[in-house]
């Protein structure tokens, strides 16, 4: 084996694993990860090892690495009093070695559940006749009984019992969970019959073709030896395990600090329950969260270097990848995660000042974190109009430079040591000096799968649009009670009825965020699929308003009420593609470079 090789590959009897288990020798770690396989699925798995058949390798891992300290937790159904260290914890396989372990080696009614997710509590059997005969399927062998060992029929009658060893031996149904000690079961077996031959004949034959499967059967084993690094631990959650639930950092946190008796997860608990006091934080995952507590953990380290001395090839360098996420101590989450909270949470009112008010309409939900990351840090100073605006610019410049849709970790590190020297007097950000609009691009914003569209429906309500009817500026109260939403200023119908272009990237477009303005749906409703020049004489007249005040109020959507009292889509469309670029270059504070396909 080479030195650098960091796991074995063998294979290691099943009954050997599962005694092993029972003894505490093998654990899982403890990530808080259910047992959920199903009661279909477990007669499956038992039918293949009772053929033989691979059931797929598990993984392991050695425990003694000091920076790998996971909470050990036993499989569900074992119980040990006081709980042993293991020398084994399991990476991949938990759901079939909960489900052999129960079924084969437990006492108990496994516990599972129907295709439809109700609770089960069962035991397993073999028909020891048909098991022998080649011509039945090997799962129609198999039963699954309630706890109590009776089946009964749809008016409630017993039809089947097998609630003492004498009703198993006399229907010839073997119980799974005496496989690995058959001998007993056995002698019972043959006194019931009165050591008759034929029954004797079939039991041998039974013990041969079933029994002893079991007791030979192998499964390959990958054991990584406990030199392996946490990062690659994760790996193996991230990307091997399999029909459990998918793990991430936090899992893996979770069960590093459980080692030290924190529980992560209710410390996240905690956390979301204040954040759901601001709507625009809904879908903030841990993840992130971890990620923004790594930016001010890694940047205080960095500092810390430098400022000792160290030369600057060897200094740390700020991070949010997977790799730092797990290296985090306790001690490293309690000091900043209060700090990183305070930073979602003024997150969430400056981006109200954008008019982005619910998680919907986040352009990119990635961005939050070094936003949040940085307001962190600049702490009271981002009451500061100067401050203020440079975050928004760099917020504007990652959204409509579309900048935060891939692989953006070693972005949010250059992010947040580069706003903080900005707002100091320092060069501007890389995400100011990368991102570009490219004019054409207005044509292909359709919905909000796209940030950039997300973004300009926020600007455009930034700039103070009114509603048509009442007159009234968005706010967070008139968004939400008045089911603000983006709407056609030319109803499709209309566009539809005179011939206008629907996803024509080239030029004008109907369905684009050229031709949308946010408004309420009481608005939406009154302009139905009429003609603009209809329904603003709609609305004047129901509402009694001037014509004046309505063209004031159409105007502060960048809209020239003339071309829409005109009916003239295409004079409105190139004024307001026009007005919306430059609202656009204000917002991002560069010029934007006109698409030579416009003209």
């Amino acid at each position: 084996m080479s030195s650098t090789t960091t796991f074995d590959s063998t294979k290691e009897p099943l009954q050997k694993i599962l005694e092993e288990i029972r003894t505490g020798k093998t654990q899982l770690p403890d990530f808080q990860r259910g047992w959920i396989w199903d009661d279909e699925r477990i007669q499956s798995l038992l039918a293949s090892v009772s053929e033989s058949f691979p059931i797929g390798a598990i993984m392991m891992l050695e425990t003694g690495n000091a920076d790998v300290r996971f909470k050990p937790h036993f499989i569900e159904g074992v119980k040990i009093d006081p709980q042993p260290q293991p020398d084994h914890l399991i990476l991949d396989g938990q759901q079939r070695l909960t489900a052999l372990y129960q079924s084969l080696l437990g006492k108990v009614p496994v516990k599972t559940r129907d295709i439809r997710g109700k609770d089960l509590n069962r035991f397993y059997y073999i028909n020891i006749q048909k098991a022998t005969n080649p011509h039945f399927d090997r799962e129609d062998c198999i039963r699954s009984v309630a706890e109590n060992k009776l089946i009964k029929n749809f008016r409630g009658e017993i039809v089947e019992d097998y609630s003492t060893p004498e009703k198993e031996y006399e229907t010839g149904m073997f119980p799974f969970n005496k496989i690995f000690s058959y001998d007993n079961w056995m002698m019972g077996y043959q006194e019931f019959w009165n050591y008759d031959r034929d029954k004797q004949i079939l039991f041998n034959k039974f013990n041969v073709e079933i029994i002893k499967r079991f007791e030979q059967y192998q499964i390959p084993l990958i054991m990584m030896q406990k030199e392996t690094p946490k990062e690659a631990v994760c790996q193996v959650f991230e990307k091997v395990n399999t029909g459990g639930v998918s793990l991430n950092v936090f899992e893996l946190l979770t069960a590093t600090f459980a080692a030290d008796d924190f529980n992560l997860r209710e410390d996240w608990d905690k956390i979301v329950t204040r954040m759901k006091s601001f709507a625009v934080l809904q879908k903030i995952e841990n993840t992130d969260f971890l990620q923004a507590v790594s930016l001010l953990a890694t940047r205080d380290r960095h500092l810390k270097a430098i400022n000792d001395g160290i030369s600057p090839e060897d200094v740390p360098g700020i991070s949010c990848k997977r790799k730092e996420i797990l290296k985090l101590s306790l001690e490293d989450y309690q000091k900043y995660s209060p700090q990183v909270l305070a930073g979602f949470e003024k997150t969430a009112k400056l981006l109200s000042i954008l008019k982005i008010y619910s998680a919907l309409d986040i352009p990119y939900r990635t961005q939050i974190t070094p936003f949040a990351s940085t307001v962190a840090l600049l702490g009271d100073a981002v009451e500061n109009e100067p401050v203020r605006q440079k975050l928004f610019q760099w917020y504007w410049c990652g959204v409509l430079g579309e900048l935060y849709g891939g692989a953006i970790e070693t972005r949010f590190a250059k992010d947040v040591p580069e706003i903080l020297a900005w707002v100091n007097g320092g060069p501007e950000p890389s995400t100011v000096s990368d991102a570009h609009f490219s004019p054409s691009r207005l044509f292909t914003l359709h919905t909000r799968n796209s940030a950039a569209y997300k973004g300009i429906y926020a600007l455009l309500m930034n700039d103070g649009g009114l509603d048509f009817m009442s007159g009234q500026p968005i706010d967070v109260t008139t968004y939400f009670e008045e089911g603000v939403d983006i709407h056609h200023i030319f109803p499709e119908k209309w566009c539809t009825a005179n011939g206008k272009n629907k996803f024509d990237n080239t030029g004008i477009n109907y369905d684009c965020i050229v031709n949308k303005a946010p408004l309420s749906y009481r608005t939406n409703r009154k302009i139905g699929g009429n003609a603009p020049s209809v329904y603003l004489e709609r609305i004047q007249h129901e509402l009694k308003i001037t014509p004046e005040r309505l063209n004031e109020i159409v105007a502060s959507h960048n809209i020239d009420p003339q071309l829409l009292r005109s009916d003239n889509f295409e004079g409105f469309f190139n004024a307001r593609k026009d007005a919306i670029i430059q609202r656009i270059e204000k917002a991002m504070g560069k010029p934007i470079a006109r698409d030579i396909v416009e003209e």
